[in-house]
């Protein structure tokens, strides 16, 4: 990664980036044949201004303070859950998703949270297989918390159980 990356909270003025960011960073998924998430709406500049003001929302950097890469999260259970991490094409694979979901166990840690919560898709490799590597681990759907499965039954009904997807959990 570039030393020159680093994290802070998100500013009013950077959300319209982070949209470009989403935007960017879903033309993946077309690859990976699908489409309909490639193709799919980053957050509103007025959804995203809820996670900065709520100081829920941090921007990954570069020397120019242009955010490359951001996190957003929610409180769900006592724990964090990553609503969403995307970081641009043109800064990937340098470690930046990585810094950002460390970044945000410091932040639950310092808070007293015990766990970071996600849900991702199952098989594209930039997912599940990836938090696996950054320490998160599937959860069986007995193990679901209440909040966990409100998130799934909201994305099912966005239409994203169309793919393989599963609940994961880091301890912090």
């Amino acid at each position: 990664m570039s030393d020159t990356v680093r994290v802070r909270a998100v500013r009013p003025a950077d959300l319209p980036v982070l949209q470009d960011v989403e935007r960017a960073a879903g033309r993946w998924f077309r690859d990976v044949g699908m489409p309909e998430i490639a193709d799919d709406d980053p957050l509103t500049l007025a959804e995203l201004a809820r996670y900065e003001a709520a100081g829920l929302a941090w921007a990954a950097v570069d020397g120019t303070d242009s955010p490359v890469g951001y996190l957003i999260a929610d409180r769900v259970d006592g724990g964090f859950h990553v609503e969403q991490v995307s970081v641009h094409p043109d800064s990937a694979r340098r470690g930046i998703g990585r810094l950002l979901l460390e970044h945000l166990a410091v932040h639950a840690a310092r808070a007293g949270a015990s766990a970071l919560t996600l849900t991702t898709f199952a098989e594209v490799p930039w997912n599940a297989p990836y938090y696996a590597r950054c320490g998160f681990r599937v959860l069986a759907d007995g193990a679901l918390t209440p909040g966990l499965r409100e998130i799934r039954d909201r994305e099912a009904a966005h239409g994203l159980a169309r793919w393989p997807r599963v609940c994961m959990r880091r301890t912090l």
